[in-house]
């Protein structure tokens, strides 16, 4: 399994605060069953602006040494959406794609609007990105309109739900948005969104058992392993059998 989306690097948002904990998250992942995780610093949201790409690319060097070759750590972003994005990604100013791809977590506010998320999905994919929505489960005006999600997703969106999420450890609701998505075919990644060893901490197996004993092997190891290992290849995703 691969995980696109994990809060990882030490110091620099609400992820781990020391290298021994982000070592301690990577070595959980990598027990349950993780080959390769993508750190995804916040970037652009509130005090984490994080666009300093030597510093992280550094960060991300140190934890790699730390935790061994027995899982890749990668660099990537969660990239906060407002206004002035579209010109931030133009000028590529800090921006982090995941692994260095065409691939872009964003993730949207709760203020945003279905009109301009419609925008900002078809100018990222003229512009020859591959926008992954974060969690959309967590998105007050995203979540109850699978309809809405459809349509992104038709104008070339991607999404990422949580394990957590469809594991129910976030409650009901967000997992029967997320168990809505799934079966409608609307999303394409499982990540872990970790943040600690202990709060919101890694790992994917929970959630790949749970998808595979309601949706099928297959479908758990599209969403957990062959879509997003085509991401770290920079390639489209797989077809969907």
């Amino acid at each position: 399994m691969i995980d696109l989306h994990c809060h990882i690097l030490p110091g620099v948002d609400d992820g781990p605060q020391s290298l021994e904990e982000a070592v301690g998250m990577c070595r959980l992942a990598a027990e349950d069953g993780c080959e390769a995780m993508v750190a995804t610093p916040h970037q652009r949201r509130g005090d984490w602006w994080n666009t300093d790409r030597e510093r992280l690319s550094a960060l991300a060097e140190e934890l790699q040494t730390a935790v061994g070759p027995g899982l890749r750590v990668l660099l990537g972003g969660e990239v906060h959406v407002d206004s002035e994005l579209l010109a931030d990604v133009e000028r590529e100013d800090g921006i982090l794609p995941l692994a260095g791809s065409r691939y872009l977590l964003i993730e949207f506010g709760v203020r945003g609007t279905p009109a301009e998320s419609v925008h900002l999905i078809h100018e990222l994919v003229v512009a020859g990105w591959r926008p992954v929505i974060a969690h959309p489960e967590f998105i007050p005006w995203l979540a109850p309109d699978p309809d809405l999600v459809a349509l992104l997703v038709a104008r070339g969106a991607l999404t990422q739900v949580t394990a957590m999420s469809l594991t129910g450890d976030f409650g009901r609701r967000p997992q029967n948005d997320t168990a809505t998505l799934v079966e409608a075919g609307l999303v394409h990644f499982v990540a872990s969104d970790s943040h600690g060893v202990h709060r919101r901490p890694p790992g994917l197996r929970r959630a790949y058992r749970a998808i595979a004993g309601r949706w099928g092997e297959e479908t758990a190891r599209r969403l957990l392993a062959d879509n997003p290992r085509a991401v770290l290849e920079d390639r489209p995703l797989p077809e969907a059998a």
